[in-house]
């Protein structure tokens, strides 16, 4: 195992020159999450064309010279699913990575197999079969045995062959700027998550007004600090239905805030004047520095644009199959009805929709704007296809 595991900081460094003359490598991270503020790091694996190995992070305590690489423009960072990847290197570089290449998001540009797990896509492209994720593993346990290291491996040691074959296709199609365009699109999601106003993600929002809005924004930064100082969850100081129903009913004492059953919890009580005070903080906010009601929150979807939008999601998913590329990852319930809006009603102002941009734009876009003016007629082609219906247009003859 030694010599798959690097526990010297030595070696560590030497891996990192590795990495970054090779230009290319397969990455991946054991963690836990269910105990601190932010994950806990447990395992980090890489694969190269020459090697494959694991580092520990709690004997290799400098990581600098990997999210230094990690965030460069000139090595290229395979992973899959690696949403977690991408925020271990903004929590420990305070920098976003520069080429990222997803290979979960890269089958879905060539297929509709979105998202797809590892092991699946392993089976699909290179008709290997692996064994899948340790799910019960606590990675935290040391020392890790030689069957933990194996399965971890596993993780990455597929990935440059499997993205190799993803290239040749997605060359094949001229889908390969779409798929980079997706990259980026993912990296700056999680960006957005981490660094945007991440208050606005709660549920229950579009039913407050904004003096309620600047409440919930004051409990959420307030919970977010003791999480940071405590090292816990921030749902585990407090449960976020609760924040939302505290910025409703702004109680002013302590049997106010108490009021409600779910709030006796012995830990809640701890920390209840710090609640309060966080309110009475928030109740001294000036109207003028009010947040504003985001326009998804407060604008009521109406029958119509249900109606129109289910209708565009039969045109879309055909189109879709036709062209052997995830539904899911060309856009959502929430984009065809922008689109009915901003199309249709003119409702929305400012950039067109997702639908109506970049490579979505080329999937799909003549098409549904010529479904909503009315341009297209639709049948029934061949009901055996996965695509079964055709969309004709009036000058078609």
């Amino acid at each position: 195992m030694q010599d798959r595991l690097i526990v010297d900081q030595t070696e560590f460094d030497e891996l990192c020159a590795h990495i970054k003359s090779s230009g290319i490598v397969a990455f991946d991270t054991e963690f836990v999450s269910e105990h601190t503020y932010r994950p806990d790091l447990c395992l980090l694996q890489f694969a190269t064309s020459e090697r494959c190995v694991a580092v520990d992070p709690f004997e290799v305590k400098n990581l600098e010279a990997w999210w230094k690489i990690m965030a460069d423009e000139e090595t290229t960072v395979v992973i899959h699913g690696g949403r977690e990847e991408v925020r271990f290197c903004w929590y420990e570089s305070g920098t976003m990575p520069r080429k990222i290449v997803d290979v979960q998001i890269a089958e879905g540009m060539k297929s509709r197999g979105f998202p797809i797990s590892y092991t699946a896509l392993i089976d699909r492209i290179l008709k290997k079969k692996t064994h899948g994720k340790e799910t019960r593993t606590d990675w935290r346990r040391r020392p890790l045995t030689d069957h933990q290291i194996s399965y971890a491996l596993e993780d990455v040691e597929h990935l440059l062959a499997v993205w190799k074959k993803q290239t040749a296709t997605l060359e094949k199609l001229n889908r390969m700027p779409w798929s980079e365009d997706e990259f980026q699109r993912m990296i700056s999601e999680v960006k957005s998550e981490l660094t945007g106003e991440r208050w606005r993600r709660l549920s229950g929002l579009n039913r407050l007004g904004a003096r309620e809005l600047a409440m919930v924004s004051e409990l959420f930064a307030w919970r977010d600090q003791e999480a940071e100082n405590k090292n816990r969850p921030a749902r585990r100081i407090l449960r976020d239905d609760l924040l939302v129903d505290l910025a409703r009913r702004q109680p002013k004492t302590m049997s106010q805030l108490l009021a409600t059953r779910d709030m006796n919890r012995s830990d809640y009580k701890k920390n209840a004047q710090g609640m309060l005070d966080c309110i009475a903080r928030a109740a001294e906010i000036p109207k003028s520095e009010y947040p504003k009601p985001t326009p998804r929150a407060s604008t009521r979807v109406s029958d119509d644009e249900q109606v129109l939008g289910k209708f565009l999601g039969i045109a879309l998913a055909n189109r879709c199959a036709e062209l052997e590329i995830a539904m899911s990852l060309v856009g959502t319930t929430e984009d065809l009805r922008h689109l009915v809006r901003w199309h249709v009603y003119k409702k929305d102002q400012g950039e067109p929709p997702a639908l109506m941009r970049g490579w979505r734009e080329d999937v799909c876009g003549d098409l549904l704007r010529d479904v909503l003016d009315g341009k297209v007629t639709i049948r029934v082609a061949d009901p055996e296809s996965d695509h079964p219906l055709k969309f004709e247009h009036d000058n078609d003859g």
